[in-house]
């Protein structure tokens, strides 16, 4: 029997026959196949709106009190105007010494973390177990925030410079301890290979076969770590660490507004600037060598010599011993173990509602965040920008915005809409544009431009190339970066209420300052465990992005 011959149907990638294309589309067509990160990215989206709506609602924070706290808040900065600096010397003085801060800070923290690094990286620690404990340190100075460390070493060892200093080491190696070790881990086996060879020591193996490798990219975390540090040694003074904090601490509480604007204007071109010698730092250290000149050796050689008399000129203008970086481990020691046994009880329901609260501030003004973060970032990409202005403004927004801590901007808030959790969650979700907004606009400036040129050839207008070309490359990054923000959040949100502005942080103050260790020491527990997990949480939900 003869008839039509049978013609096998193309499969579809799933394995059935013909996939059913999108309406229209001719029989037979394949759909493209799904990206499971698109999944991801619309469950966290649906996610997120719902424990930002739930958590803004636990905190009492809407829209008719953002409205009214926006009223406040221009009432409040009309008082502010004009900014004066009454004592400008001292002024100039402790501005000095909020920058020597930072950069012992992050020197002290660079000493610590660079043999840290090497017991954590698994390709140069001598156990695993080791290796867990390395980490286990690292990850405990990155989830403890610095200004609680600064609170608990100013009741060791007094009011001044070298808590704040401490503190900034300390917490700084979190992050220090962490980069090291993953650059060590990132290191060609190579060239350790070829030293090994030749019969070297382990010392001289890591230090000739390692560490050349890794230097770069060391010197690129300790000079960002020193524009982090500066940002926080300028609030460490509201706990009497030092600083040019203190001197705004005292005229907030005096309600000399203008006076406190000036001093705001001081620490914005502080930082500001800091931020740009930092970036022309790094493209000077990190330069391309020239083989044919010795000018980078001689600029090497320069910054080097000029941060070694910083260094000197450091302790000598800070007036520390530095002796006293030893000695002054017995004393935090002391304090350390009055924390033990880590009491949970004695504050009873009000702890876990602070803590609650705490974790409200953060989801809350993350969500604040994004909203504002994402068009300014758009904004202030390069590729994207529909004019230089646009591009200009959006980039000077956020350049502001990042040079103010979220400490100051509490500070503010709660002096315009009182004290409460709203005036933190507001002041977070703020101070995210500087941070989320920079990410997001370095995200989409990497995309590829292909698919952008594609949409624009075939008459896509701005709109439709935001959202058909650049929204769909940059989201994964994105969203990861948002991730990243509510880490940062949980963790800063801990320590708003020492200015009043909500959360754990009053309480853990107020434990310190009426020497109730213990119940300070519980508090630090939970904010490790709380921090660490949302850490673990945050990693995870990033790894399924890329």
């Amino acid at each position: 029997m003869t008839g039509t011959p049978v013609v096998a149907r193309p499969k579809s990638p799933t394995g059935g026959a013909d996939a059913a294309g999108p309406s229209g589309s001719r029989p037979g067509a394949v759909r493209p196949p799904a990206d499971p990160r698109a999944r991801v990215i619309r469950w966290l989206a649906g996610l997120g709106v719902l424990l930002t709506l739930v958590a803004s609602s636990a905190i009492g924070l809407d829209l008719p009190t953002l409205v009214a706290g926006a009223g406040d808040v221009a009432n409040l900065l009309g008082r502010m105007v004009p900014p004066t600096l009454a004592d400008p010397a001292r002024i100039a003085t402790l501005a000095l010494d909020t920058v020597l801060m930072a950069f012992l800070g992050t020197v002290l923290a660079t000493v610590l973390s660079v043999p840290l690094a090497f017991l954590a990286a698994r390709n140069t620690t001598p156990h695993p177990a080791v290796a867990a404990v390395a980490r286990g340190i690292i990850t405990f100075c990155r989830a403890v925030p610095d200004l609680v460390f600064a609170v608990l070493f100013v009741r060791a060892l007094g009011l001044g410079v070298l808590p704040g200093v401490l503190a900034l080491a300390l917490h700084s190696i979190g992050m220090l301890g962490k980069l090291f070790a993953d650059a060590i881990e990132s290191s060609d086996a190579g060239p350790r290979e070829a030293v090994r060879s030749i019969g070297v020591g382990p010392v001289r193996e890591l230090l000739n076969g390692v560490v050349p490798q890794v230097v770069p990219a060391w010197v690129s975390a300790f000079v960002y770590r020193v524009d982090i540090n500066l940002r926080t040694s300028v609030v460490l003074g509201f706990v009497g660490a030092g600083g040019i904090g203190f001197a705004l601490q005292d005229a907030l509480r005096g309600l000399v507004y203008p006076k406190a604007m000036g001093i705001v204007l001081v620490i914005l071109a502080l930082v500001a600037g800091m931020e740009l010698l930092s970036v022309a730092i790094r493209r000077t250290l990190l330069a391309p060598k020239n083989p044919r000149y010795g000018r980078d050796r001689a600029v090497r050689f320069a910054v080097g010599g000029a941060a070694a008399a910083l260094l000197v000129a450091s302790f000598v203008r800070l007036d520390i011993d530095p002796a006293a970086l030893v000695t002054s481990v017995p004393d935090l020691l002391a304090v350390a173990g009055r924390t033990f046994p880590p009491d949970l009880t004695t504050l009873g329901p009000a702890l876990w509602e602070a803590l609650l609260q705490t974790l409200a501030i953060g989801l809350s003004a993350t969500g604040i965040g994004v909203l504002l973060s994402l068009p300014l970032g758009l904004l202030a990409a390069r590729n994207v920008a529909p004019h230089p202005l646009a591009y200009g403004a959006a980039r000077t927004v956020i350049l502001v915005v990042r040079a103010i801590p979220e400490l100051i901007l509490a500070v503010v808030f709660v002096a315009a809409v009182g004290l409460g959790p709203v005036a933190g969650a507001v002041a977070l979700g703020i101070g995210s544009i500087g941070f989320l907004g920079k990410l997001v606009a370095d995200a989409v400036e990497e995309i590829q431009p292909g698919p952008a040129e594609a949409v624009r050839s075939v008459g896509g207008g701005w709109w439709k190339v935001l959202f058909s070309a650049v929204l769909p490359q940059g989201m994964p990054s994105i969203v990861g970066s948002g991730m990243y923000l509510l880490d940062v959040n949980i963790r800063t949100s801990t320590i708003l209420g020492i200015v009043g502005a909500g959360g754990v942080g009053f309480l853990l103050f107020e434990a310190v300052r009426t020497l109730h260790f213990q119940v300070a020491g519980g508090i630090v527990l939970l904010v490790f465990i709380v921090v660490l997990l949302i850490e673990r949480l945050s990693g995870w939900i990033r790894a399924q992005l890329t």
